[in-house]
């Protein structure tokens, strides 16, 4: 499954219609969960059938405008936070001397925010002959909008566009196309691996020594979001021109979203075809914000945007990536194992028991690699590794030569 993404030149009627639209779809989300709550509901099934008696209900005269396939799609939803509520508990349940710990995630109300969601299945909606205007067909009146973007539809045939959302944001409405289609490509062996030691001072260090250096498009950006949130603070509650400083306020932060994705992808697609073998560390970053000092440059790092396109990439792409535990790769030394206790600010290895030297950052990449090498080994690619190509085998035995080699030639070099 992929999903292409178009902007919509919608008309201010029309930007009126899709308010309506997702105003409602949110109020099915909020009855269905409502619904859930007093007990009247144990599967999701019941939830689909909710939604016939939401439409048919005189009350809610204007939640029969909106498509059958869209209500059901938001009870889904519903169901979706439910179920992974019951499924927190249950982990909390089977954790260590069965103490409860950690947040469940119980399921909230919704209100309407600058981006809000309605989700279509395979009928509410058309495309054209070209595939550059798409009619929205329910009784909201939405009518026809023009697509924009880089993404060609006429690759695809209309039966395989499964969803299609209208997503709105604070620079416009978007159309999404969830297409069912698995993506595939090839690409020559290189015999290389790779490991990364993902940081703060550099956002990653890999086992070959390349550093990278930390983009921190947050602290680039902090002064013109402070302003700007000043700006909307300084606004009446409930006025047009709270409106439009909370839009701009929006456009700011929409830009340093889309700054972080766009670095994270192109770094992590550049690994991919550098690598037969990739290995990183698999940090909770869940629980390092809780440190209140780092909780802003850990965010602003986002490891785990890098992370889930990594994994991506190498299912496309036929690489076997690894994710390792972190657990003493920074602490013990690569070349003979001694564990060396070091503080943050020490940046430097140094092994009082075999007298090897080097930054803190290779030596954590390092453990990495042969941690990873050793996982995929044992496991034969089967727990905690991503990978999509029928040639894992030749791709091992390549990699694991190239780092023995490796090996020799730091030991040689000291």
């Amino acid at each position: 499954m992929i999903v292409y993404e178009a902007k919509a030149e919608a008309t201010k009627k029309q930007l009126i219609k899709v308010n309506e639209a997702l105003r409602t779809a949110l109020f099915v989300r909020n009855s269905c969960l409502r619904y859930w709550m007093d007990g009247h509901a144990k599967t999701g099934y019941d939830l689909n059938k909710y939604t016939k008696v939401l439409s048919d209900n005189p009350e809610f005269p204007w939640v029969s405008k909106l498509n059958s396939s869209a209500r059901q799609a938001m009870a889904e939803r519903a169901w979706a936070a439910i179920s992974r509520f019951f499924d927190n508990c249950k982990k909390s349940r089977d954790a260590i001397n069965r103490v409860s710990t950690g947040k469940k995630g119980f399921p909230r109300f919704r209100k309407l925010q600058t981006r809000a969601s309605v989700e279509y299945k395979q009928s509410g909606w058309t495309v054209s002959e070209c595939r550059n205007y798409i009619t929205f067909t329910d009784r909201f009146g939405i009518g026809t909008m023009k697509l924009r973007g880089t993404r060609d539809l006429n690759y695809y045939q209309v039966k395989q566009i499964k969803r299609v959302r209208i997503v709105r944001r604070s620079d416009g409405i978007y159309v999404q196309f969830c297409i069912d289609h698995e993506r595939k490509e090839q690409l020559e062996p290189t015999g290389k691996s790779l490991a990364l030691d993902l940081g703060l001072t550099h956002f990653y260090t890999d086992s070959d020594g390349n550093k990278v250096e930390n983009p921190r498009f947050l602290r680039k950006s902090e002064k013109a979001l402070k302003k700007a949130q000043r700006r909307l603070s300084r606004c009446a509650k409930g006025s047009k021109n709270r409106a439009k400083a909370r839009n701009r306020l929006g456009r700011k932060h929409l830009k340093l979203q889309r700054q972080r994705k766009d670095w994270c992808v192109k770094k992590a697609l550049s690994l991919i075809k550098s690598a037969d073998f990739v290995a990183y560390e698999n940090l909770q970053v869940r629980n390092m914000v809780k440190n209140h000092k780092l909780a802003k440059s850990i965010s602003d790092a986002s490891w785990s945007i890098f992370t889930q396109w990594l994994e991506y990439f190498g299912k496309v792409y036929g690489r076997v990536v690894v994710a390792v535990s972190p657990a003493y790769t920074s602490i013990d030394c690569s070349n003979c194992g001694h564990q060396v206790d070091k503080t943050l600010s020490t940046r430097t290895h140094i092994c009082p028991n075999c007298s090897y030297t080097a930054c803190r950052d290779l030596n954590a990449s390092i453990n990495i690699l042969n941690k990873g090498l050793k996982l995929f080994k044992n496991t034969d690619g089967q727990s905690g590794i991503q990978h999509a190509s029928g040639e894992s085998d030749l791709c091992l035995e390549k990699v694991t030569s190239f780092s023995k080699s490796s090996q020799r030639k730091r030991k040689i070099s000291q």
